[in-house]
């Protein structure tokens, strides 16, 4: 059985044939998904798909590419969220300087707080860190928070960072990027141990070879688990043995 750590199934892109998107994972021998968190405007959609689905879990957090000068709006609707009810993960949440520079202090800042309640609560954080990976270590060294755990998802570093990460007693999600073929991703995590190592697919988004191009979906994540045994000389079911007890212990559950 899979676990696809980070899949946004409530996005536009799913609404008109969530069923068969959701048939074909469990084919695919799908267990679990997490659902990341955006902003204020998918709390609803992630929450009615939490609802409809006993294996979508859903997560609450704010992305970085939506902080801008009214963040402390939406991250007090966000605490709002976390003392109603329960949940496994802050996320999606982190730093990008790849879209937009221009609120880099306050997406600093969003960081900071989401990552002091997740010490609170006492639950991982969801990392998004594009071209940003250096900075955001920096930003969780300087916290200095003990208990606090997570994941950079999407993880697309170098060797180096990939150690960071570790040390830091961080995991990383691998994707569809490492099926590429000009990804550098494969040679680096030939480096790295798969107990540092879970799988997501950031669905809809980078979907593997040889769907490129197209909409992903969390029954792909088999192809990136079948790289990952390429790459580890392992079959494919230890692959997912593997990354399903990592993915139980980045989030605190009991494994079944």
């Amino acid at each position: 059985m899979l676990i696809d750590t980070h899949a946004h199934l409530y996005a536009e892109e799913f609404k008109k044939d969530i069923e068969t998107v959701m048939a074909r994972l469990q084919e695919a021998q799908v267990e679990k998904i997490y659902l990341p968190n955006i902003d204020h405007s998918s709390i609803d959609a992630m929450l009615e798909l939490e609802q409809g689905y006993d294996f979508c879990i859903a997560t609450m957090g704010l992305h970085p590419c939506s902080v801008d000068k009214n963040f402390e709006k939406e991250l007090y609707l966000i605490e709002n969220w976390l003392q109603k009810r329960f949940f496994v993960a802050i996320g999606e949440m982190g730093t990008d300087l790849y879209w937009d520079k221009t609120f880099w202090e306050e997406q600093q800042e969003a960081f900071k707080i989401q990552a002091r309640w997740a010490e609170q609560y006492k639950i991982p954080l969801i990392i998004h860190s594009r071209n940003s990976i250096d900075e955001t270590i920096t930003l969780i060294e300087n916290l200095a928070l003990p208990q606090l755990s997570g994941v950079f998802h999407c993880f697309t570093g170098t060797l180096e960072q990939a150690k960071k990460i570790k040390d830091m007693g961080f995991y990383l999600g691998i994707g569809g990027v490492v099926t590429y073929k000009n990804s550098d991703l494969p040679k680096i995590l030939e480096q790295i141990d798969l107990s540092q190592l879970v799988l997501e697919t950031d669905s809809p988004y980078l979907p593997p070879t040889p769907h490129r191009g197209k909409r992903n979906e969390p029954a792909y994540i088999k192809l990136v688990a079948e790289k990952l045994a390429d790459i580890y000389q392992k079959s494919t079911e230890e692959i997912a043995q593997i990354t399903r007890k990592n993915a139980y212990q980045l989030f605190n559950q009991v494994q079944k």
